[in-house]
């Protein structure tokens, strides 16, 4: 090796911080922080244009620690370049309210541009930041200035790359030409259970060469190699590059280098002592010496880096002031000032035409009139543009014309997902996503991902339910629903009609901290009539569409197609009041008083129909109530024999109703 003492010296920091941190905690990983320490070293102090005073600079490198067990990395390298992160904080590593928990979360510490943990998705927001750096430069830079030009570097383990979303998002990475990406593989060989090579041996190299990737062999702890290899990838522009970095996890441990012992456990005290006399380092735990703090401090050289660029911006700024107020406004998040009113205009258009047409198509309406409004839009499907209706006339793909709007995403439902979650954490676009509301559950985890980091994703699913007809039970969504309901943090929309399916979209794209899920139908769905004030009280998720006839004995509830049979039932009734529920979470988050008019609780006689499963909506109605709706999985035929043959029906509501009256 061509290491310097005093090189591996500073790596060392690294290492020590790492065991001693999950030794304090008897809790972590240790081997991944140890063996790729060299790596993080040349990467963190040599490539990587951050700025530890202002961690939110627009034009910085991102950073993804894909194998988010190996946390401790993260932090230290947060530590020792100058962030807000305390060695207090190292201490309190994986305690309760800490900066520096099990696994990185976005939100937490400074510096963490992703929550990583669940392997596999880290390198899917790698991905998606990417492809934000790549899109936002081409839209926005002019050919004497670049406002938008840095690098995402991604560590990545064995366990990534044997996850499947792994394969969905580095395929496209390649046929995308995402150039910007550099990914480091920290090949050593070791899992939880041991050495891998008993159930991974692949061949990482022709594989990503498969993918149409730059790919380079080094020894993961020969400092001169790793830097050649980086300097070789930023050369490459038209490809991704992975370096497989050959490392020994845990390594300067004595007895557990090279082992799955130090892979999720502390070292233990005496292996410890072992290992600091193994690396020469004299200091106690969670003593860092000045000088090697020194070597590490990335304060002034990354007010520099953000200096030089800000002074870059402000020359854009006076050549094309349009565009760099644009940008700015993107990066914020915030909406142009005009939207909401244009869109409030478009949904009283919608209410006036009362057109009967599928909600998928009065989804791909509203994106016709909404995304000429919002540049920031960047959407895509799995392979189903032409039955999801993601595509407005203004699209245009990625894979043509960088500056472009829209990613055809292929069959990835799972890897579009957490491809979207990056794009959104980059900043500059809300994405929007979308697949049959079945095949969600091949991206669930990564829809998790999107509400436990609060990021304004839209899911968009059609084929809703038995509606969907003869494709059958596959493809039929029964508890897909509720899952998406039983989600924090998401709001779930399932639009009975054409003005609630633009409300929808309103609400998705107003919400700054939150995704999304927008539920459509593949059939027509008959327009409802509404005030001015029904249309207000939509956007609070639940309302009274139809009034009761007398004194008030019943309520109705209903969502999406099933609307339409409750509002029969209400013209055979008395006494019965239709409620539309088509977002059950912004409802309940309306004040008591809203949700005591619309669901009087001293009326127990309640009603729920939705073609989906019952169990979600028990909740509302009591158990006194009654729920007409799905508990098996669908059949093959057509919709209208499904909803008889299932006894989803305007005549099971009536009765329903009669009997909770009688």
């Amino acid at each position: 090796m061509t290491t310097p003492l005093n090189e591996r010296r500073i790596a060392n920091a690294i290492r020590v911080l790492a065991m001693d941190a999950v030794q304090k905690a008897n809790s972590g990983h240790p081997g991944a922080p140890m063996g790729m320490a060299d790596i993080a070293d040349v990467v963190w102090r040599e490539f990587l244009n951050h700025n530890p005073t202002n961690p939110q600079w627009a034009n910085r490198d991102r950073f993804v620690l894909s194998n988010g067990h190996g946390s401790m990395l993260h932090y230290a390298l947060l530590h020792l370049t100058g962030y807000d992160l305390s060695i207090e904080d190292l201490k309190a590593f994986r305690q309760l309210h800490s900066k520096t928990p099990g696994h990185p979360e976005y939100g937490y510490a400074p510096g963490v541009e992703t929550t990583t943990g669940p392997l596999g998705q880290g390198i899917a927001n790698a991905v998606g930041f990417a492809l934000a750096e790549k899109t936002l430069a081409a839209q926005f830079n002019k050919d004497d200035m670049q406002v938008v030009d840095h690098y995402t570097y991604c560590f990545l383990g064995d366990g990534c790359l044997m996850e499947g979303i792994s394969h969905e998002v580095c395929s496209l990475a390649g046929t995308l030409g995402l150039g910007k990406l550099v990914v480091y593989y920290d090949n050593n060989g070791i899992s939880i259970d041991g050495e891998v090579e008993g159930w991974f041996s692949d061949d990482t190299e022709q594989r990503f060469l498969s993918y149409g990737w730059q790919v380079l062999k080094v020894d993961g702890h020969d400092a001169d190699a790793i830097r050649e290899a980086t300097v070789a990838a930023k050369a490459e522009t038209a490809k991704p590059t992975i370096i497989i970095c050959k490392t020994i996890i845990g390594l300067g441990s004595p007895n557990k280098q090279g082992k799955e012992d130090c892979h999720g456990a502390p070292l233990g005290n005496d292996e410890i002592v072992l290992t600091r006399e193994a690396l020469g380092w004299t200091d106690e735990a969670f003593v860092i010496p000045e000088d090697v703090y020194v070597a590490w401090d990335a304060k002034t050289k990354g007010a520099e880096t953000e200096a030089a660029w800000n002074a870059t911006f402000a020359a854009y700024a006076a050549k094309y002031p349009a565009e760099a107020a644009e940008l700015k406004r993107r990066l914020s998040g915030e909406l142009p000032a005009e939207f909401l009113a244009q869109a409030d205009a478009y949904i009283a258009e919608v209410n006036a035409k009362a057109e009967t047409i599928a909600t998928r198509k009065a989804s791909q309406n509203t994106l016709q009139a909404f995304g000429p409004l919002l540049p920031e839009l960047l959407g895509g499907s799995a392979d189903l543009a032409g039955s999801n209706l993601t595509l407005w006339k203004g699209c245009q793909g990625v894979h043509d014309n960088a500056a472009g709007n829209y990613v055809h995403y292929g069959v990835r439902e799972f890897g579009m997902t957490a491809i979207a979650n990056g794009v959104a954490l980059h900043g500059g676009f809300i994405p929007y996503v979308a697949t049959f509301l079945m095949f969600m559950e091949y991206a669930r985890n990564a829809v998790r991902m999107s509400a436990l980091m609060k990021q304004r994703v839209i899911h968009v699913y059609t084929h809703d339910s038995i509606g969907l007809g003869e494709d059958g039970p596959t493809h039929q969504p029964i508890e897909q629903i509720a899952s998406l309901r039983g989600t924090p943090n998401l709001n779930t929309w399932r639009p009975c009609d054409t003005v609630e399916a633009a409300i929808s979209w309103k609400s998705a794209l107003s919400r700054a901290e939150g995704p999304s899920a927008l539920i459509f139908s593949r059939q027509n769905l008959p327009f409802q009539a509404r005030t001015q004030a029904q249309i207000e009280n939509a956007a609070k998720g639940g309302y009274v569409l139809a009034e009761e006839k007398g004194e008030l004995k019943a309520i109705i509830i209903a969502t999406g197609s099933e609307v339409a049979l409750a509002m029969e039932a209400h013209a055979q009734l008395e006494g019965v009041r239709v409620v539309s529920m088509p977002c059950a979470e912004e409802f309940m988050q309306q004040d008591a008083a809203y949700r005591e008019a619309v669901l009087p609780s001293n009326i127990r006689a309640r009603v729920a129909v939705e073609a989906a499963h019952v169990d979600y909506w028990w909740k509302f109605v009591g158990l006194d109530g009654r729920v007409i709706g799905m508990t098996t999985y669908g059949e093959s035929a057509p919709a209208k024999d499904l909803f008889q043959h299932f006894g989803i029906t305007t005549e099971a509501v009536v009765a329903a109703v009669k009997e909770l009256t009688a």
